[in-house]
C-alpha cells in the first residue's frame, strides 16, 4: 500500500532579486516516488539535491508549485486537510534544540499531545510510550539542555512518537552528531520500524546509514537518479561516483579490489559482508 506518493513534484523558491523577471530556484523538478506503509526508505545525495525539500513536502510544511504529494491518500495542497496530513507523518529535524521547547524531558515530550488537545492520562501513557521506545525513559526528568546530541534526538524523535503518527520523517537527524550519537539514533528509529511497524523516511547524506534500509532513492540535482534495495542502488558505483556520490567504504574496497582482477558475486556493503567475501576469494 502506498502510504506516501509524490506525482511529478516541483518545486522553486522565489528569487531574492525582485527585479530580476521569473527569478527562481528550481529545486524539485518533476519528482515520482512512493514509499509504502511501513516501509524503511533512505532518500540519499549530496547537498542541494533536492532531498530535504522533499521531506518537508511529506509534512505539508512545503507545498508543490507543481504536481502533488499525496499523503494515505491526501492531497496536501487541500488546506482543509492540512491537520490530517501532520497527525499522519512527524517530521524530525537536524538540530534536536530546534525541537526541544520544555525545561524537562517528560514535559518536552508531552508538548506535542497536548497541542493536540489529548486527555492527561492518555498523555502520560504515551509520554512514557515513546521515552521507552527510544531508551530514554530513566532521563524523563533531566534537563534537555544538559543531555548528549544523540540523547536530545532521541527526546526529539519521542516528541514526534508521542503524537502517534503512522510516519516518520527524519531530515538528516545524525549530520551534528558524533559516533555514538548517530549509532543511538540510527538504532532507536529502526527499532521503531522493525518493532512498532512506524513507516520510517530517513533523509540522509551518510550512505552508511543507507544500507540497513529497505530501500534507497538517489537524488541528484532536483531529480530521482536511481532507487532501489541498497545492494541495487550501492552495485551502481562509476554511476554514482558520476554524479559525484558516495557508496559504503566496504564496497568501495571490494569495487577497487574488482578493478584489478579479484572476483565478487555482489558487492559487500557492511565491513562483516567485506571480509566474508575476502576470505571466500583470497581462501
Amino acid at each position: 500500500m502506498e502510504f506516501i506518493q509524490a506525482e511529478n513534484l516541483t518545486f522553486y523558491y522565489e528569487g531574492e532579486d525582485e527585479e530580476q523577471p521569473n527569478n527562481v530556484k528550481l529545486v524539485l523538478k518533476g519528482v515520482s516516488v512512493s514509499v509504502r506503509k511501513g516501509e524503511f526508505v533512505a532518500v540519499i545525495g549530496h547537498n542541494g539535491s533536492g532531498k530535504s525539500t522533499l521531506s518537508k513536502h511529506m509534512n505539508a510544511i512545503l507545498l508543490p508549485t507543481g504536481g502533488r504529494m499525496l499523503v494515505d491518500g491526501i492531497d496536501t495542497n487541500d488546506e482543509d486537510r492540512i491537520y490530517d496530513v501532520r497527525r499522519k507523518v512527524g517530521l524530525v529535524l537536524q538540530n534536536p534544540d530546534n525541537q526541544l521547547v520544555a525545561s524537562i524531558v517528560e514535559e518536552d515530550v508531552a508538548f506535542g499531545p497536548e497541542n493536540l488537545g489529548v486527555e492527561p492520562s492518555e498523555i502520560r501513557r504515551r509520554v512514557d510510550s515513546a521515552l521507552k521506545a527510544v531508551d530514554m525513559y530513566d532521563y524523563r526528568h533531566h534537563a534537555p539542555h544538559k543531555l548528549s546530541g544523540g540523547q536530545k534526538q532521541r527526546v526529539a524523535i519521542a516528541g514526534i512518537l508521542a503524537m502517534e503518527p503512522d510516519c516518520i520523517v527524519l531530515d538528516e537527524p545524525t549530520a551534528m552528531l558524533d559516533p555514538k550519537g548517530r549509532e543511538e539514533v540510527i538504532s532507536a528509529i529502526t527499532r521503531l520500524n522493525r518493532e512498532q511497524s512506524i513507516t520510517v523516511v530517513l533523509i540522509t547524506h551518510n550512505m552508511e546509514e543507507a544500507v540497513d534500509c529497505d530501500r534507497v532513492i538517489v537524488m541528484d540535482s532536483g531529480k530521482v537518479l536511481t532507487e532501489g534495495t541498497p545492494v541495487e542502488v550501492f552495485s551502481q558505483v562509476e554511476r554514482l561516483r558520476r554524479h559525484k556520490l558516495d557508496v559504503p567504504q566496504a564496497t568501495e574496497l571490494c569495487s577497487m579490489l574488482r578493478g584489478v582482477g579479484l572476483s565478487f558475486k555482489e558487492l559487500p556493503l557492511s565491513t562483516d559482508e567485506c571480509v566474508r567475501m575476502l576470505s571466500e576469494v583470497l581462501l
